[in-house]
This record gives C-alpha cells, structure tokens and sequence, in this order.
C-alpha cells in the first residue's frame, strides 16, 4: 500500500530541528528497510510474519533461545527465512541520508531493532545494533565467529568448523537478554543527550525505543517521528511525517539544504 506523501508544513518543521541540531539520535525499525524491499512484519528485527508455522507453534516460540537449544532445526529454519528476507537488499535513501549526515555532524548515532545491515552498509559507523545482525555468527561453546553474506552453503543447523558445537547468528531471539554491550552504549548515549531525536520506522512499543524519544521531549529536544501510522510515541513528538521513511528523509534533507544548511 502506498503511503501518502510528506507534508510540505511537517517536511520544513523537521528540517528546522535537524538544522539546528548538532547531535542526532535515529531509533529505527523495519519501516525505515521497507522500501529496500524487505516486509515490515513482527519477528526478529521485524522481517517475519507472526501467522501460522508448519510446527503449529507461534513463531515467538520457534524464533526463541529455548528452542534454538531443544530443536534448533526448527529454529534455524525460520532464521533462514529471516536471512532470505534480507538478501540482496540495498540501502535507500533513508539509510544514505543519515549515514550522510554522520559525516557532516559532530555526532549522529543511530540505535536499531533491525537485523539487516543496512545501516552499515550504506556508511553508518556510529550503529548501535539492540537486536544484533543476522549475518554474524557464532559458536555457542568456543570463540568461533565468522561474518556471512548469506546462509547458502551452511548446513542446518550449521555447526561449529573448530568444536562441533551449534552455531548461532548474533541475534536476539524472543526470550533472550538484550546484548550487554549494546545496552550499556545506549545508556551511555541517553546519558550524554542529544539536540534532536528522529523515530523512524518503528512502533516503539518495545521501552527501549520509545525511552530515547520521550527522554528527549523531557530535556526540551526536537523530537521527530517517521510512520505511516499512530505509534506508542506519536502523541509525545514535536512533529510527525506520517509517510515511508525514503520519501520523509529526501524530503527534510532536501528543505535542509534550501535552507543553506551545511
């Protein structure tokens, strides 16, 4: 379904905060891969459909730690599907302006749900991945770890070349603990603040996310939100671009430049 397209009062209101911003925090979620062409659907990183499984178990209970460890075919079956989601996809423009920006601000942090990549693969370096990337694995008993373009090839379950052990994508599955490191780094970020917080993509439903946003309304930040629809933040926010991530960003980045933004 097409999403309508940005408005010109919400596009320039945006393009203001950002303009004046000097850090920026982007907390993004699988809208902001849509048009990538990955689906937005509930799951790991929001790339799989929450309907019925050939196992007749919700895929919360496939894609989760307890079952990687008691049936880890199961769970690597649908952890393929997740990998298939991904492949061959490309960052957009969303991806690129902000990875763009990093590069002309003297900080722009990007914390995402997702587990595609993209990110990184369109420039971004300052990444903090909360629900890791589906293309690093590693051993569960030995410190193999190894960074894949794709799963073809592997057998399923992949096991471990050094130990035998089962292999794992660096990845939160339900259930599980967000990764120590990347929680400890946010923490630090938030601590630190920033002028202007875009949400981007994301239903915000998870605390984590919807921390930064409210946080940032708390200090007096600009506070910007990306989404087609009403989300657990969309009350809390400056200004609201209720359009797909690549048309919003194209488009503030766009007023920004008019405006002689450097």
């Amino acid at each position: 379904m097409a999403t309508p397209p940005p408005d010109p009062a919400a596009v320039a209101a945006a393009a203001r905060i950002l303009r004046e911003a000097r850090s920026v925090l982007f907390v993004t979620g699988a809208g902001i891969s849509a048009d990538s062409g990955l689906p937005t659907y509930r799951g790991v990183g929001g790339l799989y459909d929450a309907g019925e499984t050939e196992e007749g178990l919700p895929i919360e209970v496939l894609l989760s730690g307890e079952t990687l460890a008691r049936r880890p075919e199961w769970t690597w079956k649908y952890l393929g599907a997740i990998e298939r989601a991904c492949r061959g996809a490309s960052p957009n423009a969303a991806h690129e302006s902000i990875a763009a920006l990093e590069r002309e601000r003297a900080r722009v942090v990007v914390l995402t749900q997702n587990v595609d990549g993209l990110h990184r693969a369109a420039g971004s370096r300052d990444v903090i991945e909360i629900h890791g990337d589906v293309h690093e694995l590693s051993c569960t008993r030995c410190a193999w770890e190894r960074r894949v373009r794709d799963y073809d090839g592997l057998e399923i379950p992949p096991r471990c070349p050094l130990c035998s052990a089962l292999v794992r994508p660096a990845v939160v599955l339900f259930g599980e603990l967000l990764p120590h490191a990347a929680v400890k780094r946010l923490e630090e970020e938030l601590r630190r603040g920033f002028d202007a917080v875009f949400s981007i993509g994301t239903t915000s439903v998870f605390p984590y996310v919807a921390a930064p946003v409210l946080m940032a309304r708390g200090r007096g930040a600009g506070t910007v939100e990306v989404n087609p629809g009403e989300t657990a933040v969309s009350h809390a926010v400056d200004v609201r671009l209720r359009c797909g991530a690549a048309e919003a960003m194209k488009a503030v980045v766009a007023a920004m430049n008019g405006a002689g933004i450097r």
